[in-house]
């Protein structure tokens, strides 16, 4: 099923510069083993192997194609988070963004800490717009989106599948629970990304070493004067439990007496 939804709103000024601001987050590699920390207060990070989010990954593909569509004239990589935090930085500039900002922060953040500094961050660039993962996969929130457009007040269209600029505006089309929805929102606006949007490409190897030449500038969290205060506490971290193994049945038949007797007499 497929509905579309416009919002009949005032649209920005003519003429606008396209600048696409891209948050993206540094995460266990989703090819890793996550393992808990024996005290049970956390993920074990100590040699786990770091790696840029795909979801993020695929935002940053999206940004990247409406700047080789002429929709954009600058494609900004930002992330927040501890020094280490500037080596998956690296990756959005070998994937073709024109230069990256690092905010640095020495303590965890929470998502809303989070969105507080993009939203610094996207005035202090001028963004027209800001396009990220739809959510990490480390924590699986999915809260920063939604939070850093009502921080803006700007329009917002979350898991995206398809994106496409239309002057000065932006139509999403959005993953929903019975199909799709298309929505037109003015520009400034926030899109997050789903799976389906892209298939992100690969950093060529003259790409890699030119990154390392991009522009990567470093902020620190309190030139942005923000209020970053947990409000959050982690009580306990522990494994999910084991599932049974599952059983063979022999036929449809077997299949729905097991279910019957499984649900029970209502």
């Amino acid at each position: 099923m497929r509905r579309e939804l416009v919002f009949a709103v005032p649209v920005a000024a003519q003429g606008m510069v396209m600048r696409i601001l891209v948050p993206v987050k540094r995460v266990v590699d989703v090819n890793v083993r996550v393992r808990i920390r024996p005290d049970n207060a956390g993920v074990d990070l100590a040699a786990a192997k770091m790696a840029l989010n795909p979801f993020d990954e695929i935002a940053l593909e999206e940004a990247l194609r409406l700047k080789e569509q002429g929709h954009a004239s600058e494609v900004v990589a930002v992330s927040a988070g501890a020094k280490p935090t500037q080596d998956v930085l690296r990756t959005p500039l070998a994937m073709g963004a024109d230069r990256a900002i690092h905010v640095d922060v020495a303590g965890s953040l929470e998502p809303l800490g989070v969105a507080k500094l993009l939203r610094s961050v996207a005035l202090e660039e001028d963004a027209s717009l800001v396009i990220m993962g739809k959510q990490s996969v480390d924590d699986e929130a999915g809260q920063v989106g939604q939070m850093l457009a009502a921080l803006l007040d700007w329009p917002q269209a979350t898991f995206a599948c398809g994106v496409a600029v239309e002057g000065t505006a932006v139509v999403v089309t959005r993953e929903v629970d019975g199909g799709t929805q298309v929505v037109k929102l003015p520009l400034p606006a926030v899109v997050t990304a789903d799976l389906r949007l892209n298939e992100p490409r690969y950093a060529s190897l003259p790409n890699i070493m030119r990154a390392k030449s991009k522009p990567l500038a470093i902020r620190p969290a309190s030139a942005f004067n923000v209020d970053l205060t947990p409000r959050l506490a982690v009580l306990e971290v522990r494994e999910p439990a084991g599932r049974p193994r599952g059983r063979v049945v022999e036929s449809v038949g077997e299949l729905a007496g097991i279910l019957k007797r499984a649900i029970g007499p209502n």
